[in-house]
């Protein structure tokens, strides 16, 4: 199915054989006569070093991908490199456009209170037939059991939660009874940027580098502050209840939206490569782009996303706000829809899905493999305000991605696809369809207190 026009950038996608990044340049540069633009290093913070003008490109040597700027002629020559490179050249797609994904349903700010070698033990496709396998284990005993009780710990539909000290999917995660806070463990977020004055990330280590020209890390739209928040704010905010997962993380803030809440697919996979390249063990994205029903994912962002497991980064992105249930279920967003990449949905405080929560409505990668809390979550927000409550499947994605910090820290510093499959294995089942929430709500590693 072809993109929509209005969603593509007029630049393309090129997938580099592994090994073979240099001879697929070569063809492209000979064949369609394009200029190499230079991609900044890891420790660059100024952003993009190389400056993409017409007929130019730019080469993510981490993830093997190089995005391409030429003009409309340029198409069949880059159809014919690809058909003369004898595999160097692996696929060609139209970049597309993204958008962050926790603008529906903004509500009123919150009062808030004072004061390995692990790919010999989970290859590519036996972890596609893990997940797929557990998916399905889950929806047969769901459906002989014929309704799933409520679990030990899951709050009753309807009860109040006290968020005096602590939100209610830090409740909800199990992360305030957690006794891990991702001590050793990189975190990439890959967003709109942070508010560097937060007085809540005074002290946090921060690695930061913009991806958006002509934009510096500063969050100019507050998206970014809130999801980095949620992810790893501090234990004792300066002035609001627990909201933040994994405290001690090292942060790595790779703004790939603008400041007016979009961006682009190279923008994001240029985040990607940057925190592969700095050993981040987990990427936060609340991002994407809609898909139409039966419309396949991205082989580019699928092959990124299997070379960053392979170098032991997992990718956790929003499944996306598209639905209007209960008149409408729409498909997991791109890129959340690839095999390789953690898709999260959104549910409620009652347990319940969100209703603007994409389903998993396509085979093959387009399902939903966790759920995190998405409705009316408090996180910090850029000054002077500093704190606001904000709903979508953007805010669910870094509660994930802080409880697999903690995961990683309490499993001796695991990554790539050992961490994936901890992270499934580490949900509270709900009452809902996988579907809707795949295998449940994600759970902070911590010790149960035994009654005496």
């Amino acid at each position: 199915m072809p993109l929509n026009k209005h969603k593509v950038t007029g630049r393309y996608l090129v997938l580099l054989c592994e090994g073979r990044t240099q001879e697929g340049v070569t063809k492209l540069i000979d064949i369609a006569g394009l200029s190499l633009a230079r991609a900044p290093s890891r420790r660059s913070k100024t952003g993009k070093s190389g400056v993409l003008t017409a007929q130019c490109a730019i080469v993510f040597n981490s993830i093997g991908v190089a995005l391409i700027r030429c003009t409309l002629d340029k198409q069949p020559l880059l159809d014919r490199a690809m058909a003369e490179s004898g595999g160097a050249i692996l696929a060609i797609e139209p970049e597309r456009r993204v958008y962050a994904t926790g603008r529906r349903q903004v509500s009123v700010p919150t009062p808030v209170q004072p004061g390995s070698k692990s790919e010999t033990i989970f290859g590519d496709a036996l972890l596609q037939t893990y997940l797929k396998g557990y998916r399905d284990a889950v929806d047969d005993l769901a459906g002989r059991l014929g309704a799933v009780p409520r679990q030990p710990g899951e709050p009753r539909p309807g009860a109040a939660v006290d968020e005096s000290l602590s939100t209610w999917g830090i409740q909800a995660t199990k992360a305030v009874l957690s006794q891990y806070s991702g001590t050793g463990v990189r975190l990439a977020v890959l967003d709109t940027g942070l508010d560097l004055q937060h007085p809540d990330f005074s002290s946090h280590s921060i690695t930061s580098r913009s991806f958006v020209d002509g934009q510096t890390v500063q969050d100019g739209n507050g998206h970014g502050t809130h999801c980095a928040g949620i992810a790893c704010g501090p234990v004792q905010p300066s002035a609001a209840p627990r909201y933040g997962v994994a405290s001690s993380v090292q942060l790595y803030v790779g703004k790939v939206l603008s400041d007016e809440g979009s961006g682009d697919d190279g923008g994001v996979l240029e985040g990607i490569n940057w925190a592969v390249e700095n050993q981040c063990q987990i990427i936060s994205m609340s991002l994407g782009s809609p898909v139409q029903p039966g419309q396949g994912y991205s082989k580019v962002f699928e092959e990124a996303a299997r070379r960053a497991l392979k170098a032991g980064t997992v990718v956790i992105a929003a499944a996306g706000n598209d639905s209007q249930r209960d008149t409408l279920i729409a498909p997991v967003s791109h890129p959340a829809n690839c095999p390789s990449i953690m898709a999260v949905a959104a549910i409620d405080k009652h347990m319940q899905i969100a209703p603007f929560s994409s389903g998993g409505l396509e085979g093959d990668g387009g399902q939903v493999d966790v759920a995190g809390p998405g409705v009316d979550i408090l996180s910090s927000w850029p000054g002077p305000e500093h704190y606001r409550s904000l709903s979508g499947t953007s805010m669910a994605t870094p509660f994930v991605a802080g409880v697999a910090a903690l995961l990683a820290e309490a499993d001796g510093g695991i990554s790539g696809h050992v961490l994936l499959s901890r992270i499934v294995q580490s949900t509270l089942r709900l009452a809902l369809p996988s579907r809707d929430v795949g295998a449940g709500l994600i759970q902070a590693p911590h010790e149960e207190k035994v009654a005496l």
